[in-house]
């Protein structure tokens, strides 16, 4: 019986998985972020999940869908495809009825896999659609733990492919818990000074499962860092979620060894190298996106510290509409980077989103009528259309050298990853001087501070009032966890800090606060949000710029041109029930402030 086919859209919003408010923001952004796949801009913008877009994808292109998390697959078709087809395939024999076999794929136009399937099996094949991360967990689970040629390494293991730097996918129902223990219980202890048997270890299954499992508890936990850390009599493991780093779990220290071994091989790191800092990349797959894990090791008296900041790669598709901006700072940013020339800076301590929005912005002017350029160290997306220059000051390739060479490149636009010196910062300058618009990032705690740190690196006054069009400072605050928001009242004399205009001390105002629920780990906070400043330049802070004038002056005059501070801006967010008073008081106030 043929399946009705049906549009992506139509069906989502049939079955009540989406609204037209929500597909018509989708629409917006997928022409904005040039993505040709509605379904994935509606997953990465959170209006669906996975499932319920291949649901309509299997029905747009008129094919079954089958949910391999919840249906039973047949052994007898599991029987006629070798394990070594269905994992280099991604395919899964789902259900066998005569000499027709039903394949579960992700991608039912792939006809090399059909081919190859059809000719193991001597069956024809029937493509069903299913989401591609449940394929995966369905190979290990159905064809066992060995990898298809039997190496020994456990499931998990297939997961690392060829034995590279690139993990496939992770085990969604890793239990961290069980990883510890089977890893415990499958080896002495190994003397860290043992090279080779450290490196045996960590190749085994059990340690893969643990090193995996805790990344997949990290990627499911939302958090954006993962640190391990060896201590005195264990291996302490945290999560920086929304900002805050959170104890996960402690490990045993006889698993340390072979535990950081196994990063620094899939971050293809020197696992001999013990007493120098080092970096390395893992890039894996996870439930149908792709991340980026940025690896670091530091020597410490207990042993190496390792530290993987997780990149999600498709988090610069949300628009900067997403990212936080009242409707006055989103409409002023959105025409300063509009201009053809000019430089825009972004400032704000490690940490603050300042890569995300130049991202944001570059995603956003990304055209086929723009030649954009960026040095960075390092490329942390990779957007499509854009040339990117890696940093290697081993090669002598320095954002001074690569900046020189983009002006012979016909650029458009160029992006600095970081303003860190005075040779960098001029030719940076002599670039917007000479038609282009330049993006940037400066660490300085407010926006004013940029143009002050600029004269202080040797820049020319009048050459940063000539160029610079606007600076944005910005930090992110946790957001209220909407499941479990409530209000509660304070007095008006408690928000005079932020700018609260006080007519009465003692009046009430009604504020929002998270209670703490499962979906925010009773943290009472869940995702982030930008509080920014934003300050144009003029002619009255040009001219302030010029004569060197006392920082104060330059803020009183980017205030008096509309700029609201970040604790302003703070405020905002607190009435709008967004975030708390704490929260900004946390990540915007300073000592001195």
């Amino acid at each position: 019986m043929a399946i009705s086919r049906k549009p992506l859209a139509d069906y989502l919003i049939e079955k009540g998985y989406l609204n037209s408010e929500q597909l018509q923001e989708a629409l917006k952004v997928k022409e904005q972020s040039k993505v040709s796949d509605l379904g994935r801009v509606l997953v990465d913008l959170g209006f669906v999940g996975e499932r319920e877009v291949v649901e309509a994808q299997a029905q747009e292109l008129g094919v079954k869908f089958v949910d391999l998390d919840s249906e039973q697959v047949d052994g007898s078709a599991l029987n006629v495809v070798p394990e070594r087809i269905a994992r280099n395939n991604s395919v899964l024999p789902y259900k066998k009825d005569g000499l027709s076999l039903f394949l579960a794929m992700a991608n039912p136009n792939n006809l090399q896999a059909i081919d190859d399937v059809q000719l193991a099996s001597g069956c024809r094949v029937i493509p069903v659609l299913a989401v591609r991360g449940a394929i995966e967990d369905a190979i290990r689970r159905y064809y066992g733990g060995g990898g298809a040629e039997g190496n020994g390494a456990g499931s998990t293991a297939g997961a690392v492919a060829g034995g590279g730097n690139t993990m496939a996918a992770v085990n969604m129902r890793g239990d961290i818990s069980k990883a510890i223990a089977e890893a415990g219980a499958s080896r002495d202890i190994v003397v860290e000074d043992d090279e080779a048997a450290v490196a045996q270890v960590a190749e085994q299954a059990p340690i893969i499962r643990l090193a995996n499992a805790l990344i997949q508890q990290a990627i499911s936990d939302r958090a954006s860092d993962i640190h391990v850390e060896p201590q005195q009599r264990g291996v302490r493991v945290r999560y920086r979620i929304d900002g805050v780093l959170h104890e996960a779990m402690t490990i045993p220290k006889n698993l340390q060894a072979p535990l950081i071994s196994r990063y620094k091989i899939m971050a293809e790191m020197n696992i001999a190298e013990r007493r120098l800092p080092q970096d390395g990349r893992i890039e894996i797959r996870s439930s149908g996106k792709d991340y980026d894990l940025r690896v670091s090791s530091i020597p410490t008296p207990f042993g190496e510290k390792i530290v993987m900041r997780i990149l999600d790669k498709t988090s610069i598709m949300i628009g900067l509409e997403k990212l936080g901006f009242t409707e006055e700072n989103q409409a002023q940013v959105d025409e300063l980077v509009s201009q053809p020339n000019g430089m825009f800076l972004s400032t704000g301590p490690t940490g603050a989103g300042k890569t995300t929005t130049q991202y944001s912005v570059l995603n956003k002017l990304n055209s086929i009528e723009k030649n954009i350029i960026t040095i960075e160290d390092p490329i942390e997306y990779q957007l499509g259309g854009i040339a990117q220059v890696q940093v290697n000051r081993k090669a002598g390739l320095s954002f001074a050298n690569a900046l020189r060479h983009f002006l012979r490149q016909d650029p458009d636009i160029i992006m600095v990853g970081e303003m860190r010196d005075l040779e960098t910062a001029e030719i940076a300058i002599e670039a917007s001087l000479t038609g282009h618009l330049v993006l940037s990032t400066l660490h300085t705690n407010d926006a004013p501070s940029a143009v002050v740190r600029m004269a202080d690196m040797g820049v020319e006054t009048y050459l940063i009032s000539a160029t610079v069009i606007g600076v944005l400072a910005q930090r992110l605050g946790r957001r209220n966890c909407n499941e479990c928001k409530e209000a509660y009242e304070v007095q008006q004399g408690d928000l005079r800090r932020f700018g609260f205009k006080v007519e009465d001390p003692t009046a009430p105002v009604t504020l929002y606060r998270g209670r703490g629920c499962e979906n925010c780990k009773f943290t009472g906070f869940r995702g982030r949000i930008g509080i920014y400043e934003l300050m144009r330049m003029n002619a009255e802070i040009a001219e302030l710029v010029v004569r060197r004038a006392p920082l104060a002056d330059i803020k009183e005059a980017a205030k008096a041109n509309g700029m609201n501070e970040l604790r302003e801006d703070g405020l905002i967010k607190i009435l709008a029930g967004v975030t708390t008073p704490e929260e900004v008081m946390r990540v915007v106030f300073t000592a001195g402030f």
